[in-house]
């Protein structure tokens, strides 16, 4: 009647709560996503989407086959990962997510010159999302992430120190001078953190330090933060990763202890031993006097 490909848009569209968010997580255009749920809802004889204000909720024959596809979907994922766990060459692709300002500072560095140069079999493929990617599902391979895991299913390792400070640009501190502590950020103009970013450490740490303070902008990406600061609009809270090669900002205040996290670099512990993964894994440790420039500024 249908095939495991009909019951990924189903499945998307039932998480994601809208054809566009699904189309997003599935990389294919909202247009596809809108097609291939017509075709399977054609093919099953009844609706099983309905689409609302707020979004596409299941309808109850949706609601009925969840569970199903659910099981589908997980076994499929464990012969995928079975598959790719077999191979034993050191050859194909190593898909690394990671946040996205380090993109550009890993791309071009020499840790991953090496490496390429040492398994020139091996290639980099970055996975780029908003959210934390699912090893656990096959959306990537290995992650490189700050703060202490919480998904029992990886293993892996911390690697270096993830390192926050206050910011502000050369303009802002002519404009308005510079704060001398931590007291004084509330009778200053603030960059907030919001959307994913609203419950993320640093936005917390603000909110609780400088609870009165004027937010002059908020935005949802680290790298949309990094911007307002470098605008003069206002002070943040900000990795020195990348902070810290922007000749227009300047470091006001120390880094934050509070904001103080571990860069871990994480796998699935059935991919852990595969020569592609652990060839980069081992790579990775014995040259983390390269990496770890990168990660801390």
């Amino acid at each position: 009647m249908f095939d495991w490909n009909d019951l990924r848009y189903l499945l998307a569209v039932a998480r994601e709560g809208s054809t566009l968010a699904a189309a997003r997580v599935l990389g294919v255009n909202q247009s596809t996503v809108h097609r291939r749920l017509v075709e399977l809802e054609r093919r099953v004889g009844s609706a099983l989407v309905s689409r609302h204000a707020t979004g596409y909720r299941l309808t109850s024959l949706g609601e009925a086959l969840l569970p199903a596809a659910e099981r589908v979907e997980a076994e499929i994922l464990v012969l995928q990962n079975q598959i790719r766990a077999h191979g034993d060459e050191l050859v194909g692709v190593i898909h690394l997510t990671c946040p996205e300002p380090l993109v550009s500072r890993l791309a071009g560095s020499s840790y991953l010159d090496l490496f390429h140069e040492k398994h020139p079999g091996l290639t980099i493929e970055f996975v780029m999302s908003d959210r934390y990617l699912d090893l656990g599902k096959g959306e990537a391979d290995v992650a490189l992430r700050s703060g202490e895991p919480d998904d029992e299913t990886l293993v892996g390792r911390k690697i270096a120190d993830s390192i926050w400070a206050v910011y502000a640009s050369k303009s802002y501190l002519q404009h308005h001078g510079r704060p001398e502590r931590v007291d004084d950020l509330g009778r200053h103009a603030l960059v907030g953190f919001d959307g994913m970013l609203v419950n993320h450490r640093a936005a917390k740490w603000l909110s609780a330090v400088a609870p009165g303070a004027r937010i002059a902008a908020r935005n949802n990406s680290v790298l949309g933060v990094l911007h307002a600061v470098k605008s003069g609009i206002g002070i943040a809270p900000l990795p020195t990763t990348i902070a810290d090669t922007e000749d227009d900002l300047v470091q006001v205040l120390p880094p934050v202890q509070d904001l103080a996290r571990g860069w871990y670099l994480l796998t699935r512990a059935d991919l852990r031993q595969t020569p592609r993964i652990s060839s980069f894994f081992d790579f990775t440790f014995r040259h983390l006097h390269l990496i770890r420039p990168i990660l801390m500024g």
